[in-house]
C-alpha cells in the first residue's frame, strides 16, 4: 500500500516559532504540506472548512502550541477530540509550558507528545527528524466518520 503524503498543520501564534518550525521540516527534508494556523479558532476552520477555509484533507497531523489568542491550544485539542470526525487526529503539543497542569491536560486528551520548544533551531531539526521517522514507519488514520 502506497503511503499518503501527510499535512502538517501547525498552530502557532510566534511568527519565529513557525519560522523555525518550518526551516527545521525543510532541512529533515519532510515530504508534505506545511499548513499554519495562528490560533485555534482559525485551526478549527481549516480542519471542518469553515468561514470560507478550504478543509484540509487527510491524512494530517496538528503542531499545536498552548498559549494562543482566542482559542488556546489545549480548548482547541478539546475541541478537535470532541469532534467525530477529527477525534482519530494525531496532536503533538510544541509550548514553552513546563507546566505539569497543562502536560496531564494535554495527555488527558490523548496526545501523541508534549514537547517543550527551547528555542534552539537544533531542537527543531531534531523534532522534524523525529517526525519524518514517525511518518515513515506509521499508518495515519483516514479520518473517515466510524
Amino acid at each position: 500500500m502506497e503511503k499518503r503524503q501527510a499535512t502538517i498543520l501547525l498552530v502557532e501564534d510566534d511568527d519565529v516559532d513557525a519560522e523555525t518550525v518550518e526551516r527545521g521540516l525543510k532541512a529533515a527534508r519532510i515530504e508534505g504540506i506545511l499548513v499554519r494556523a495562528r490560533d485555534g479558532v482559525e485551526a478549527m476552520d481549516l480542519l471542518e472548512g469553515r468561514h470560507g477555509q478550504a478543509k484540509i484533507r487527510p491524512p494530517f497531523l496538528l503542531l499545536v502550541d498552548i498559549r494562543m489568542p482566542r482559542m488556546d491550544g489545549l480548548s482547541l485539542i478539546h475541541a478537535v477530540r470532541r469532534n467525530v470526525s477529527l477525534q482519530r487526529t494525531i496532536i503533538f503539543v510544541l509550548t514553552t509550558s513546563d507546566s505539569e497542569r497543562d502536560r496531564l491536560a494535554a495527555y488527558n486528551e490523548h496526545v501523541a507528545g508534549y514537547i517543550i520548544k527551547s528555542g534552539s533551531d537544533d531542537q527543531y531539526l531534531r523534532l522534524a527528524k523525529m517526525l519524518e521517522y514517525y511518518l515513515s514507519i506509521v499508518e495515519l488514520p483516514s479520518h473517515a466518520v466510524a
